[in-house]
């Protein structure tokens, strides 16, 4: 019953707790598993370092504070099916919405970049 508690206590005291640097102030964070992919295809494309996973979870916590979630799955589903072989990618490729979507998670990106790497 006392560690009941206890975490209860901790729980409202960490709904309570602001907003820090990389986390969305709207509350509509990235979900863990998000951030995870990220780090590890990241980390892929810069090396498997202990440095790597600093700066790869920091350019994260950057692309969440400029690009909400939604806006980041939106622009990762048209880069990934722009990316497909043939006619059927077409669309994605051609579609105002879609490049708008890519170029605002590339501006994003290259943020990331100048203040983590």
């Amino acid at each position: 019953m006392i560690h009941r508690a206890w975490a209860a206590g901790l729980l409202a005291l960490l709904a309570t707790w602001p907003a820090g640097p990389g986390q969305a102030a709207t509350g509509e964070d990235y979900p863990t598993s998000t951030r995870v992919d990220y780090v590890f295809a990241c980390m892929k494309a810069n090396g498997e370092t202990r440095d790597s996973l600093d700066r790869c979870s920091c350019s994260i916590d950057v692309i969440a504070t400029l690009l909400p979630y939604e806006r980041y799955v939106t622009a990762e589903t048209f880069m990934s099916m722009a990316q497909m072989a043939g006619e059927r990618a077409a669309p994605f490729r051609s579609n105002e919405q879609a490049q708008a979507a890519i170029d605002a998670l590339r501006r994003a990106q290259a943020e990331a970049e100048v203040r983590c790497f």
